[in-house]
């Protein structure tokens, strides 16, 4: 108890989006401090293995690219905890480089997870925090961060529609009077994405690339929707026959075909969810409309293509990657919010 009253004059209350494709940390009276790929290099074998050796943007650096000893891996799969021992690492890294690396520091945490989750996916996350050197976990679910983060007015009784499309899971959600009415949460997002461009340009091309390119491609040229100027790529991989490296070209169109199916999943969630709202509800989104968070609120026109499909207005958030840290950020100093919170 003398302990954890010690190690509390050395903390900060934190709150974190821990992401599939990034985590971001938010310290109570600074904001977000950290923004860094959820990704871990660990050395897999011979003296030492199991060894942390990178986390976060130097880990990244390394993904295809480490020798046959250190691997390079994301303990995040579709928004929630694979590999336990490497988020417990990351997490604990985080937590003491946003401490500076007080070894004593114990903050009380929030932490952002999906609104499909189960209670074992849940106690996954809490046990790693807690592993990792948090004193409290407390969790608040994404799409409600999200509207938070986005400046949503949540506690209002009118209707708030959220999309938030991650790495992993899209959440879609709507929310009224402080709390959320109707969500859906699809295991298709920004890593689906990269996948299918991946697979696009394997069968295309007759050339391999790696997950880092694919992301790149489609935060270059990625659209949703056709319109706009047409936009040619350069793609460097290795040709699947000769196995030497090459380089083709990828246009943008191609690009949006690539990714059709997955952009046509994230349309479903949001079709489905407009089903099932009550009648009062889908009123105010005639007024008040759509708003987008998360990195995949990103790609090119996917607000037009939702804008074309549902009539409603579509907004994007002013800062889409950082709404969910920031929405857990703000509900440290809410006790209001924080009470609703399942601890």
């Amino acid at each position: 108890m003398v302990l954890n009253s010690i190690s509390g004059l050395f903390s900060n209350d934190m709150a974190i989006d821990l992401g599939t494709a990034n985590t971001l940390v938010y310290l109570k009276g600074k904001g977000i401090i950290l923004n860094e790929p959820s990704v871990v290099a660990v050395k897999k074998n011979g003296r030492g293995a199991g060894r942390v050796l990178a986390v976060g943007r130097e880990a990244k650096m390394m993904l295809g690219r480490t020798p046959g000893n250190i691997v390079a891996t994301r303990p995040m799969k579709g928004g929630v905890i694979a590999d336990f021992d490497i988020a417990e690492a990351m997490l604990r890294y985080f937590i003491r480089k946003a401490h500076a690396g007080h070894r004593l520091a114990r903050p009380r945490i929030i932490i952002g997870v999906p609104s499909g989750i189960t209670e074992v996916e849940k106690k996954a996350v809490r046990e790693s925090a807690e592993s990792a050197g948090a004193r409290e976990v407390y969790f608040i679910e994404e799409p409600m961060a999200a509207a938070i983060g986005a400046g949503l007015p949540v506690t209002e009784p009118k209707a708030n529609m959220i999309v938030d499309i991650g790495g992993g899971t899209t959440e879609v959600a709507v929310i009224s009077l402080g709390g959320i009415v109707y969500s859906i949460s699809v295991r298709v997002a920004g890593d689906r994405m990269d996948e299918a461009i991946i697979e696009y340009i394997r069968r295309k091309r007759g050339v391999l690339i790696g997950s880092s390119t694919a992301e790149t491609i489609k935060m270059k040229i990625g659209n949703a929707f056709p319109g706009g100027e047409h936009e040619d790529f350069e793609v460097k991989g290795r040709d699947l026959v000769t196995g030497i490296p090459k380089i083709v070209k990828m246009c943008s169109d191609e690009a949006r075909e690539a990714i059709s199916e997955q952009v046509r999943a994230i349309s479903g969630a949001v079709h489905t969810a407009l089903e099932q709202m009550a009648p009062e509800l889908s009123a105010d989104l005639i007024d008040f409309g759509i708003m987008l968070a998360g990195g995949g609120a990103l790609l090119k026109n996917l607000d037009l293509l939702l804008n074309t499909e549902t009539n409603l207005p579509v907004k994007i958030a002013d800062d889409p990657l950082s709404a969910v840290a920031v929405g857990a950020g703000m509900a440290l100093s809410n006790l209001e919010i924080l009470r609703n919170l399942d601890k």
